[in-house]
């Protein structure tokens, strides 16, 4: 079915938005829970999404992709600061803070798909539709937000999870390569080759996702 653009901002919007701030969430209240209150102090262990969003990453980029062909979703939220020093264990709790946001995308992504289910019983009613529209939504952005992050390359969780696993010598050298980071993501995006590497992995994750629910 197509739909015009003020009916994808309708399906998308709440989906977005929920998706970002859990993921936020996720990170600033584990990294409290190792010992870094930063990202706590400055208000951001809320589900509030006015504290996460980023103008451009969480409102503009994703537009613009809604409005292009493809059907794939890109942007990004206001990042949660962590102070590793802070945390009781730095290099081993790196992990953890990092993989609570991945981990909350793919809760997000099963509470989405029991919604969906509830959908389908809904026969007859002017909410199945739309509700089934939404919760779709919500299993894509979930489980692109996840397997996107999950690349190991820093500043991207999946590089700070790998940072976190690394010997330290080979850690130090995978860091250097932060600051370049978002530069090698805009590439793979712009030559097409990131959704490459992340169809197989979300084929798995909505595999998971069917199988849970």
């Amino acid at each position: 079915m197509e739909f015009n653009l003020i009916q994808k901002i309708a399906i998308w919007a709440l989906p977005v938005l929920f998706a970002i701030t859990a993921h936020e969430a996720a990170h600033a209240y584990v990294a409290k829970k190792f010992g870094d209150p930063t990202a706590y102090l400055l208000g951001r262990v809320t589900f509030n999404p006015l504290k996460h969003i980023d103008p451009i990453g969480t409102i503009l980029l994703p537009l613009i992709f809604l409005i292009l062909p493809g059907g794939f979703l890109f942007g990004w939220a206001k990042p949660v600061p962590v102070d590793f020093g802070r945390l009781k264990k730095p290099k081993q709790d790196m992990l953890w803070v990092a993989a609570a946001g991945p981990g909350a995308n793919f809760a997000m992504a099963i509470i989405w798909g029991l919604f969906f289910k509830l959908a389908e019983g809904l026969d007859g009613s002017s909410f199945q539709l739309p509700l089934a529209y939404m919760s779709q939504a919500g299993i894509s952005i979930n489980v692109s937000l996840m397997v996107l992050n999950l690349i190991p390359v820093p500043p991207l969780d999946g590089g700070r999870i790998l940072l976190s696993l690394l010997p330290n010598h080979l850690a130090a050298r995978l860091a250097l390569v932060e600051p370049y980071g978002m530069f090698i993501l805009i590439g793979l995006l712009a030559t097409g080759v990131l959704g490459g590497i992340m169809a197989p992995f979300m084929a798995l994750a909505y595999r998971l996702v069917h199988f849970i629910v």
